[in-house]
């Protein structure tokens, strides 16, 4: 029988909910030892959208993630690729953060 992955279904629905290009929208499900690491790619013009104003869509966005994880005994994170095409894309590597990192940031402040 094949496994249901509850929090996967759950992302995509909001995410393309929430997009203008739904079927650009990829969701990548991967279980190690620290839990579930979910990876989306999307549409580069559909990032503002999921980061939101100060990064707070993408901050609830994890916020849920993680309550439907904890429903299933699961630690549950997202990152969200830089998408080709993208406005840090051509500045130096080690001048530019991930979307993740920046959010990290923003929870220790």
């Amino acid at each position: 029988m094949p496994e249901k992955h509850s929090d996967r279904e759950f992302l995509e629905f909001v995410i393309k909910a929430l997009v203008d290009h739904p079927s650009e929208v990829k969701i990548n499900r991967k279980v190690d030892e620290m839990g579930v690491l979910m990876t989306l790619d999307l549409n580069r013009e559909d990032m503002g959208k999921i980061i939101g104003r100060q990064g707070n869509t993408a901050k609830a966005i994890r916020t849920l993630l993680r309550v439907v994880g904890m429903k299933n005994n699961a630690r549950v994170n997202l990152k969200i690729n830089e998408p080709e095409g993208g406005s840090r894309e051509g500045r130096a590597a080690s001048a530019t953060a991930s979307v993740d990192e920046v959010m990290n940031d923003l929870k220790e402040e």
